[in-house]
């Protein structure tokens, strides 16, 4: 019996039901953000809420009782468990803070959606080598905090007055927010050879570093999707193994 409840948790049209169940519930906790809507309303979108939560609750416990203590080797089954545990934490639904966190419900299209947990196992493997990436752009933040500290606090100590203060401005100007008609050429003004520091610093941050990010987490998604192709692969041959076993089982019953 826990073998065939397994088996139908995981059949393609279950798990596209209890999507359609999370984005239900995204639309439903959206409603609950209108105040018009909720005076007309109010009741059933709470009704709506809970037949949802209901429903989350009754295929955790499904799965718990399909694998037993092997529903918390998977990480997934564990993200799933902590996302609709918090809903039934007693006062989350009257702690404004805990009912803000009910939209933590959408994240379960993660690992619902096969494409979705993908991309975030791909990024998760990414993070070793991005930690490098993180202390390179650490290093290269650190010096240009000191340097615009001492070459531009004078004159413009609201940007660059204090070293937190002037790691605050670069960000902005490595996010090319505002970067040139409201502080760089403002700064200019006052030193016109100042883009002798903006402009490298732009080129190393912005077009650099941040573009190695990128690149390890695009490289990470092809490996994790290689090694999603390579379990298929060995899933399909060791099922095909089986069968032919069977068969020639078979054959063997019969010849005897």
């Amino acid at each position: 019996m826990r073998e065939q409840l397994g088996q139908w948790i995981e059949q393609p049209k279950v798990r596209y039901a209890i999507l359609g169940v999370i984005l239900f519930n995204a639309v439903i906790l959206g409603l609950e953000t209108s105040a018009p809507v909720m005076a007309h309303f109010g009741v059933v979108i709470r009704a709506l809420d809970l037949a949802c939560l209901a429903v989350f609750v009754l295929e955790i416990a499904a799965k718990l009782v399909a694998r037993g203590p092997r529903f918390f080797r998977s990480g997934w089954n564990v993200f799933d468990f902590l996302i609709v545990g918090l809903a039934l934490v007693p006062g989350a639904q009257s702690v404004s803070v805990l009912r803000a966190l009910r939209v933590l419900r959408l994240l379960r299209v993660i690992s619902v959606a096969p494409r979705l947990r993908r991309v975030v196992e791909g990024f998760i493997s990414a993070l070793p080598g991005m930690s490098s990436v993180f202390l390179l752009m650490g290093i290269i933040f650190y010096i240009g905090a000191v340097m615009a500290t001492k070459l531009f606090g004078t004159a413009f100590p609201e940007w660059f007055g204090t070293l937190g203060r002037s790691a605050y401005s670069l960000f902005q100007i490595m996010t090319l927010e505002s970067w040139s008609m409201g502080i760089v050429r403002p700064v200019m003004e006052v030193y016109p050879l100042a883009w002798g520091f903006f402009v490298p610093f732009i080129l190393i941050t912005t077009f650099a570093v941040v573009n190695l990010v990128v690149g390890l987490i695009v490289n990470s998604m092809q490996d994790a999707h290689h090694a999603e192709e390579n379990a298929r692969t060995d899933a399909y041959r060791d099922e095909v193994l089986r069968r032919l076993r069977q068969i020639e089982t078979r054959l063997q019953d019969r010849a005897e």
